[in-house]
Order: C-alpha cells, then sequence, then structure tokens
C-alpha cells in the first residue's frame, strides 16, 4: 500500500527486517526483551544498523522454532528476565 507521501507501507509478515518494537508486537514478546535477545544474537538473527538493531524475521522466526524443541533451553532464556 502506498501512503500520500510516496512511501509504501508493507505489512509485517512481509518484511525481511524488522524494528525491534515491529518484532515484539509481531512475536507477542516485551520491547525489553527483544533487545536483549537482540544484543545477545548480534550476527544470528539480529543485525545493528546505525543506531539500531534490526530483527531478520525468518531467523527468529527459526530461533523460536529451535526453543521449543529444547524446552528446558527455552524456560531457561526465559526466566533470564526474572
Amino acid at each position: 500500500m502506498q501512503k500520500p507521501t510516496g512511501v509504501y507501507e508493507l505489512p509485517i509478515r512481509e518484511k525481511y527486517l524488522i524494528s525491534i518494537k515491529e518484532a515484539g508486537a509481531y512475536f507477542n514478546i516485551g520491547s525489553k526483551k527483544m533487545r536483549r535477545l537482540a544484543e545477545t544474537n548480534e550476527g544470528g538473527f539480529a543485525l545493528y544498523s546505525g543506531n539500531r538493531y534490526l530483527i531478520c524475521r525468518p531467523r527468529f522466526e527459526e530461533y523460536l522454532l529451535k526453543l521449543m524443541e529444547n524446552t528446558s533451553e527455552a524456560a531457561e532464556v526465559l526466566e533470564e528476565d526474572d
């Protein structure tokens, strides 16, 4: 969809790289947790560009699927916030 200013707006599911805020909303994860995950996984699914982190949506989806396969590791990652 094109905005009147000439900028195209894509749905998040069609974007390859998304912001921390978009990733948090899309995956239902808090912004603080998303930022911490991005900082610890830079080069894996996170890219630091300029002054912000961008999340590679397909790679982050793979990361979440791997965490779900190993539930004990997923529990450790989620408990780090507490």
